[in-house]
């Protein structure tokens, strides 16, 4: 893996042959195969280091990179990442323009102590990434949410982030992404010890 500029670039070589025992050996070495399309390499059947791809995305699946195959070099994103137990096993990758918006999923980076888990509340995520929308430019590698104000009872929806310029979410903005519960039970036993107080009374 190199940089050109700020931007990252992976290698890939072609593949020419199929077979089961083929691809097989092309990750025992270490390699994980690929298919590329966009507007100039439609459906390109690719291979790609594995230790290159990894590295780079540590950071982001969704950052954009400059892919080079067969002598030319392009934009591109890792669009799809397919696994089997734990390791990557195929890549789907889109060239891409870099003047034309992208829709990608971006992981959510939950941030802070949120204020009702130091009451009893615990604290509940639904979501680890979100669909957003942008030029491949300014697409972050994480958004991060802040969590610390949400007390017991509250709930944060998309809507309520705070995104980089020049990024839109995709939805309705009512996807729920993180909430404050009392503990099972929390509830019933608070009503009960209510009901033996009354009763004392």
């Amino acid at each position: 893996m190199s940089a050109q500029g700020n931007t990252s670039q992976l290698t890939a070589e072609r593949r020419t042959d199929f077979k089961r025992s083929s691809t097989r050996s092309l990750r025992q070495g270490g390699r994980i195969p690929a298919v590329v399309y966009g507007p100039s390499m439609e459906g390109i059947p690719i291979h790609l280091d594995a230790k290159e791809v990894y590295k780079f995305a540590r950071t982001s699946r969704s950052e954009l990179f400059h892919l080079k195959v067969e002598g030319k070099t392009i934009p591109a994103v890792i669009k799809a990442v397919h696994e089997r137990w734990g390791n990557w096993i195929h890549l789907d990758i889109q060239e891409v323009s870099e003047n034309k918006p992208l829709r990608v999923k971006i992981a959510l980076d939950y941030q802070g102590v949120a204020a009702g888990t130091k009451v009893g509340g615990v604290l509940q995520t639904q979501e680890v990434e979100l669909e957003v929308e942008g030029l491949p430019s300014a697409l972050p590698t994480s958004i991060p949410v802040d969590i610390s104000h949400l007390n017991v009872g509250d709930k944060l929806t998309a809507s309520e982030l705070k995104l980089p310029a020049g990024i839109q979410l995709t939805g309705t903005g009512t996807e729920l992404l993180a909430s404050i519960l009392l503990p099972r039970g929390a509830g019933a036993a608070e009503a009960e010890e209510g009901t033996v107080e009354g009763e004392a009374k």
